[in-house]
């Protein structure tokens, strides 16, 4: 049985819901499932666990991502991206009037912490639906700011009306309502024309198989693409678990008593580690629970 992370580069005009359906009927699994959308038009890191590893993304779901995207400068569309249908061109004059002085002016200004609107076309949902699904309604719906962090950001290359750039972001950073952004700010509008996930949750592009590459490829040589669970998320602290603890696990005992000594410094948050087993395989995930004091089970996967 295949447990685990594997890190796919999605093509072009394909949604992640059927990127993870290849990828499932590929590994002959019973359970496949992404750990982050991605849209049909964009390219880039695909995260998707199997069978055991499905459990696992929960963890990455917040994870930082990167991205190098296309902004087309003097053309709005509704979906804030080259596939919705354009709501207003602007004069030839204003795009000619932004230089790549005035452009760095304003890309330095969205690195940091910062409220983003969402776009009236995501997966985000209002009253149990998804807000794509009214908006295509005819019922558009605008979610109040969110709160994101943009690490970093840089222009790669400024060729009028198109400039690419390179963005560090928090989960939950949408790249078409920065498009949008920068337009208003540069007087002339803009979208989003091209979108490639550089990297997600530490999983860069230059370590992902292509999806064409993974149905064409041995089983065999595929499976050897799989993370292990154990490394899949490395940014939770381990537990190095000795034979009591394992026995725990195992049978579902319970573990407080046996981990006291790794209870957060403070601990006023919620925490979660990872438990290891001899073999270094991943036994269980486990959290702290500030307002109980004590351990708790997250996911168990020592049989």
């Amino acid at each position: 049985m295949v447990n685990g992370m594997i890190a796919v580069e999605k093509p072009e005009g394909l949604s992640s819901a059927r990127a993870v359906a290849r990828i499932k009927k590929r590994f002959k699994v019973k359970k496949a499932g992404h750990a982050g959308t991605l849209d049909p038009f964009a390219t880039g890191v695909l995260l998707c666990g199997l069978n055991k590893g499905t459990k696992l993304s929960r963890f990455l779901l917040n994870g930082e991502k990167k991205y190098r995207a296309v902004v087309r400068l003097g053309v709005e569309t509704d979906t804030l991206d080259s596939t919705g249908t354009v709501e207003k061109e602007h004069p030839s004059s204003r795009v000619d009037d932004v230089t790549e002085e005035k452009l760095q002016e304003i890309i330095e200004q969205y690195q940091g912490v910062q409220s983003q609107v969402p776009p009236v076309y995501s997966a985000l949902k209002h009253n149990g639906q998804p807000l794509y699904r009214l908006a295509r309604k005819g019922t558009p719906v605008e979610k109040p700011p969110r709160t994101v962090a943009i690490h970093a950001i840089s222009l790669v290359a400024f060729s009028p009306p198109l400039f690419t750039i390179d963005v560090h972001c928090s989960a939950g950073t949408y790249i078409r309502s920065l498009a949008r952004d920068m337009g208003q700010d540069l007087g002339c509008g803009g979208h989003l024309a091209a979108l490639a996930r550089t990297e997600c949750c530490g999983f860069p592009l230059s370590g992902s198989l292509a999806l064409a590459d993974l149905e064409s490829m041995p089983l065999e040589d595929a499976q050897a693409h799989v993370v292990p669970m154990a490394e899949t998320i490395p940014h939770l602290p381990v537990i190095h678990a000795d034979d009591r603890l394992m026995e725990a696990v195992t049978f579902g005992r319970s573990i407080d008593s046996l981990l006291a000594r790794h209870a957060p410094a403070g601990g006023e948050e919620l925490s979660f580690f990872r438990v290891l087993d001899k073999n270094r395989d991943l036994a269980a995930i486990v959290q702290w629970e500030p307002t109980l004091g004590e351990f708790k089970y997250s996911c168990v996967f020592a049989n």
